[in-house]
């Protein structure tokens, strides 16, 4: 049977690779992840902020919270962000992710061969 990882693995490993390049907050997280898959994959809160806090509880990433004022004399307390970086342990789990999606990419390529660019007319054609 060829199994796949599964869109939750997936997720982790995205959110594992972006904290291993630098601390980020939540939202910095999820504003990242909309650029770079140019707006094709957004991480709502409802499932960012669960997967955070079980990525933490696991030990895969730390947490560490910061306040954050709205202007410098302010007197009042500010809000508070939290920010995340990758473990040690985070960064071996994120590697062996990357590992298995990249078997799984190589086994589904010798399958049915790489996206060339000149095989996407080629089924219609076929049938």
């Amino acid at each position: 049977m060829l199994g796949r990882s599964g869109q939750r693995d997936d997720m982790e490993l995205v959110v594992l690779s972006l904290l291993a390049e630098s601390p980020r907050y939540g939202y910095a997280v999820s504003k990242e992840l909309g650029v770079r898959s140019e707006g094709r994959v957004r991480l709502t809160p409802g499932v960012l902020y669960p997967l955070l806090k079980e990525l933490e509880s696991a030990g895969l990433i730390q947490g560490t919270w910061e306040e954050v004022r709205a202007d410098e004399e302010g007197d009042g307390e500010g809000r508070k962000r939290k920010w995340y970086r990758v473990t040690a342990k985070g960064r071996k789990r994120m590697e062996q992710r990357l590992a298995a999606h990249r078997a799984f990419r190589a086994l589904v390529d010798a399958l049915v061969g790489p996206d060339t660019g000149a095989d996407a007319g080629r089924g219609e054609a076929s049938r």
